[in-house]
């Protein structure tokens, strides 16, 4: 079994939990990318646009980009980033809602988490506004599709 204090990056040397220190690294261009579904009925995903608390497909987009605009303050050990960009899209079938989130910088660590939150929280929008209407929905399959970090 690997040891943690050296295995994870937020524990120090006597396994206390630490913010990275990302100080002496190089700013570089970082992009992330995460998906989220939410399952729903198809009845469901036809009245999205208007539930008794509004657009929920709009509703959720916002949320998603305000809440990854936020996620240090959700995540404790996760830096403040200057995001220059964020979209979040949501693409409706017969299944559900299938959720898409990208984040961007120039900084000194990934925006991994960013868009991992804004896919998370704008399902989490979606299945509480149709709550009411759907009660067998889930969220599933939250999870980073991909990473980059290019030199500026």
């Amino acid at each position: 079994m690997p040891d943690a204090r050296t295995e994870f990056s937020h524990l120090d040397e006597s396994g206390s939990v630490t913010m990275v220190d990302v100080g002496g690294k190089t700013a570089s261009r970082r992009r992330a990318v995460a998906r989220a579904t939410v399952r729903m009925a198809p009845e469901t995903t036809a009245a999205l646009r208007a539930l008794p608390k509004g657009d929920a497909l709009v509703a959720a987009q916002l949320a998603g980009i305000m809440a990854a605009k936020r996620t240090s303050e959700l995540i404790p050990l996760c830096h403040p980033l200057p995001l220059t960009h964020i979209d979040v899209s949501l693409v409706t079938g017969d299944a559900g809602v299938d959720i898409e989130a990208s984040a961007e910088t120039t900084a000194q660590t990934g925006v991994e988490m960013e868009a991992l939150v804004g896919a998370t929280v704008a399902a989490l929008t979606l299945y509480d506004m149709a709550k009411a209407v759907d009660k067998g929905m889930s969220v599933e399959g939250v999870h980073l599709v991909e990473k980059q970090k290019e030199p500026i």
